[in-house]
């Protein structure tokens, strides 16, 4: 038996279609129109084949809770793309502020409308 991919992580957030928006508009995420009604509002949004975002609406147990600076020194989702440059740039006119990688490489962490920590990391061709 061994783990080999990562189907989805869950984010609360507080407002669903400020978040699909955010992830949708800005990110180019898709949303997938197979979720069931849980009781609750949300969102499940499509990164590639089988793998997703699962946006919860529902009350966040750490509100208020203080969050470092850096997206990097937090928990974070990690996700990678083809061009971090056309990302930034989306970032930037969007007002979304983001730091660069501490580690030198192709990274940016910015933070989703809920605080939620996100690492874009370009894609090295292999």
């Amino acid at each position: 038996m061994s783990i080999f991919d990562l189907h989805h992580v869950s984010l609360i957030v507080s407002d669903t279609a400020r978040s699909t928006a955010f992830y949708c508009d800005l990110l180019s995420l898709t949303v997938d129109t197979s979720r069931p009604d849980l009781g609750f509002p949300g969102a499940w949004i499509n990164i590639n084949a089988g793998q997703q975002i699962h946006l919860l609406e529902l009350p966040n147990p750490e509100a208020g809770l203080a969050r470092p600076a850096h997206g990097g020194r937090d928990r974070h989702l990690a996700l990678r793309c083809h061009d971090l440059d056309t990302i930034a740039q989306r970032l930037e006119n969007a007002g979304i502020p983001f730091s660069r990688s501490k580690s030198g490489r192709k990274a940016l962490f910015c933070r989703d409308p809920d605080n939620n920590a996100i690492e874009i990391m370009q894609h090295a061709p292999e």
